[in-house]
């Protein structure tokens, strides 16, 4: 009986370690049914044009259905070579009962797997691997945790793939560069013994250091100390110079690190709670950025609110002090009537909001990617509901946005993805599902079967199950996901999130929806593009096996793309053409069973699969042209150089600029030009020299335009 007893025991606590690695979803916002069931948009809009250029491909089956990647970064990316082609990472189980292991693959240009294995020789439970490609070397950087030693707390480890001649899988020895259980300081005083740092990302930045870059690796905190021991993740970040030949070579990295001392402080506060949803990037001068939004519950039953929009830098790459910027993430936003002669359609226990308790704010947005883009700003990716300041919201009223940090001038700013505003809405300040046409400020209403109107809404679902009461009421915080690719050299990116509105309207309201029960076991893939860096966002793609030829028979989950839009040329009529990989799991039946309690009781499996789109990134959201390109900095000719470089800009009128030049340590070298630009191209000529008239050295180099309204920046390199 004692021996039964304590296999349990252990079997629990087993249970409860998996269990712990997955992150932990809060309870700071309570979501409300609304009243009356949403129609969904319009999906016969004015979306780009696409073709697969490799459909849908298995790399491995696979037992392991959850975020098959990196929570908050890009787990598929491309190889900055001549050859072309991606590397990739995720996790998975060969067997139901296997091991859950962290995989690579590489595949060549044309789609075609070239290799795919597990990264480590040694059987262990392992997960959510980050990848990083050098830029320069084209060699992959790889980054997991995984329980490597006697204790219960879990370590990150670290490898390098030496890629040579084509050869993908020659690995150096891993490294444990964050070994829990872990010390956290406060004001230079042990706070916490136990602390495990897991989950982790990778970054790739300029180093200080010539001829060297800087890679980032950076975790959450798996344990917390807050009074409620709600989660309160802050972060450590290891980082490391290296080269190519170092990697090829074998050379262990030499690891340093770095924490934000004010999210330490959150994970022991014994009052207001504060729980960071953030991600990590670099920008091309040095600087450091953890950038989303944090939820804030005042303590006790104190109505308190502060800015949840934060970005903390770090100059100086990685070595300076780090500063927080905030904003407030609310929109305001008014109550419509429920009917036409009612009430509020938005009601509290003591009744309807009134119009200045309600705004549009920040919700399950956990597992988004941050990225920086050309012009020097810093873009967060994030799902927006409209809520209360009762600590209440509406799942049915999310959308998607981009939340915009201008380094520049230290300020936050919003662009709408997916849906969005009329531009001749005059009255609300972003897309009101509720006020969709003139007159604008009135709310819209539409008879129902029982000859009575009601409040007209637009609906998304932006998730990929239909299911909010999945995994203990906890669908929207587990799956809830975005991922940005950062802007190529020619503006394009795209955004990437699934959706499930149509699955949901039948299994909820299958009487009123029977044209849907096609879409009752279907994640819908949606893909916004742009070509400006993020500025305006094209009508989404929409994927699924109803409608896309090449998706039948799958059931998509825990999309990814590839860190950048490839571009493939321009048409004769001047529309861009790019392509864009993805990574993604077919999940054979439909929800997770890894997260505890389980969609379904049977661990049947699913499929790591690739897929390749080409896109016609010429389709505008506004007016059916296409938008305004912004890039104006143009690349530099010839690069390599040696000792004289040509770099030009395209101004679209005449105005104030000045192209500055600066060194891998953000330090001013040479001002090119600092006046009046006349409209069109301006070129100029750098001899290689810095201000004082004296030869710099080689190494890299980066040149950056500032004008009234746009800044950008782009690389160099002299070799002599």
């Amino acid at each position: 009986m004692k021996k039964v007893l304590l296999l349990a025991i252990c079997l629990s606590f087993m249970i409860a370690a998996v269990n712990a690695q997955q992150m932990q979803p809060d309870h700071a916002k309570k979501p409300l049914e609304s009243p009356v069931q949403g129609r969904p948009i319009n999906l016969n809009r004015s979306a780009p044009d696409y073709q697969f250029t490799r459909n849908p491909t298995v790399l491995l089956e696979s037992y392991y259905d959850y975020m098959i990647g990196s929570y908050g970064g890009i787990p598929i990316r491309n190889i900055p070579l001549d050859e072309g082609g991606y590397f990739l990472s995720f996790h998975g189980k060969r067997t139901p009962g296997g091991s859950r292991r962290t995989f690579y693959a590489h595949l060549s240009a044309d789609g075609n797997v070239s290799n795919i294995n597990e990264i480590s020789q040694v059987t262990n439970h392992e997960g959510y691997p980050a990848l990083g490609v050098d830029p320069v070397s084209g060699k992959p950087l790889y980054a997991w945790h995984a329980n490597v030693d006697a204790d219960a707390e879990l370590e990150v480890q670290f490898t390098s793939d030496a890629f040579m001649f084509g050869l993908s899988g020659l690995f150096n020895e891993i490294q444990t560069i964050m070994d829990g259980p872990m010390d956290v300081l406060i004001d230079g005083v042990v706070a916490s013994s136990n602390n495990a740092f897991i989950w982790p990302t990778i970054q790739i930045g300029p180093s200080p250091v010539a001829g060297m870059r800087r890679a980032y690796v950076s975790a959450r905190n798996n344990v917390s100390h807050t009074i409620s021991t709600d989660p309160s993740e802050n972060v450590l970040i290891a980082y490391a110079d290296f080269n190519g030949p170092m990697i090829e070579g074998g050379v262990d990295l030499e690891w340093s690190y770095t924490s934000i001392p004010e999210l330490d402080e959150w994970n022991h506060a014994q009052g207001d709670f504060r729980r960071p949803n953030f991600s990590l990037i670099t920008d091309d001068l040095g600087n450091v950025y953890y950038i989303g939004y944090h939820i804030f519950r005042a303590a006790g039953d104190a109505k308190l609110t502060e800015p949840e929009m934060d970005v903390f830098v770090c100059p100086n790459y990685g070595e300076g002090t780090w500063t927080r910027v905030s904003d407030y993430d609310r929109v305001p936003t008014w109550n419509p009537n429920g009917q036409p002669d009612g009430t509020g359609y938005f009601v509290g226990d003591d009744g309807p909001y009134p119009d200045e308790d309600l705004y549009w704010g920040i919700i399950n947005s956990a597992h988004s990617n941050a990225v920086a883009t050309g012009n020097g700003k810093i873009i967060f990716p994030a799902f927006f509901a409209v809520m209360s300041t009762a600590s209440t919201y509406y799942p049915d009223f999310h959308t998607v946005k981009a939340m915009i940090y201008d380094p520049a001038t230290q300020q936050f700013s919003r662009r709408e993805i997916y849906p969005q505003q009329n531009p001749e809405d005059d009255y609300n300040q972003v897309y009101t599902p509720w006020d969709t046409q003139a007159p604008w400020g009135e709310a819209e209403y539409s008879e129902a079967s029982d000859g009575q109107f009601y409040l007209d809404k637009e609906t998304i679902w932006p998730f990929p199950h239909w299911d909010s009461a999945l995994h203990g009421d906890s669908m929207m915080f587990h799956c809830g996901y975005l991922r940005l690719s950062e802007p190529n050299e020619d503006g394009m990116m795209v955004a990437v999130w699934q959706d499930a509105l149509r699955s949901q309207l039948y299994n909820k309201y299958p009487d009123s929806y029977p044209e849907l029960a096609e879409f009752s076991d279907t994640p819908e893939v949606y893909i916004a593009v742009s070509r400006d860096s993020g500025m305006h966002w094209s009508e989404p793609i929409v994927l699924n096996k109803v409608d896309t030829p090449e998706f039948a028979g799958l059931k998509p989950m825990w999309v990814y793309p590839a860190d950048k839009v490839i571009s493939t040329g321009v048409s004769p009529e001047g529309v861009p053409y790019g392509k864009i990989g993805l990574m993604f799991y077919d999940d054979y039946t439909w929800g997770a069973h890894a997260v505890d309690p389980p969609a379904h009781s049977v661990n049947d499996g699913g499929a790591v699969m690739f897929a390749e789109l080409q896109i016609n990134f010429g389709t505008s959201n506004e007016d059916g042209t296409a938008p305004q390109i912004t890039k104006v900095l143009n690349q530099n000719y010839p690069n390599p150089f040696n000792p004289e470089t040509t770099i030009s800009f395209d101004m679209p009128a005449n105005g104030t600029a000045k192209l500055d030049i600066y060194n891998v340590k953000g330090q001013l070298v040479k001002s090119l030009f600092d006046g009046v630009a006349s409209s069109g191209r301006t070129s100029l000529v750098w001899d290689s020299t810095d201000n004082g008239g004296q030869a710099v050295t080689s190494g890299i180099y980066f040149y950056r335009l500032s004008t009234a309204n746009h800044r950008e920046t782009r690389k160099m390199m002299l070799m002599k």
